[in-house]
């Protein structure tokens, strides 16, 4: 997804302005979850999100969206990520 097609459809679905997140390489968060909805854009290196015991890859251009609740772990092992991340704090609405 370019950045334009990721910002658009953010605003489009409510999320609040993203801000930028940097992890470095050997990051590593256990299971937690958030009390938002998350969508966000990779936009250097990767990242693995685990849910219900299946880890994805994101990769530069990946999007991943984690539902307010959803218990998950990541990690950035090999080389650290960056990415763009908006949240939306009840349906439809930003904070």
């Amino acid at each position: 997804m370019t950045l334009d097609d990721f910002m658009h459809e953010a605003r489009s679905q409510g999320y609040a302005e993203p801000v930028e997140v940097r992890q470095p390489a050997g990051y590593h968060l256990g299971g937690h979850d958030h009390p938002f909805d998350a969508f966000a854009l990779i936009t250097e290196g990767q990242i693995d999100i685990g849910v219900d015991g299946v880890v994805m890859r994101y990769r530069v251009g990946d999007v991943f969206r984690l539902a307010r609740g959803t218990r998950h772990t990541e990690s950035a092992i090999e080389q650290g990520v960056v990415y763009l991340a908006a949240r939306r704090h009840t349906s439809g609405t930003t904070p």
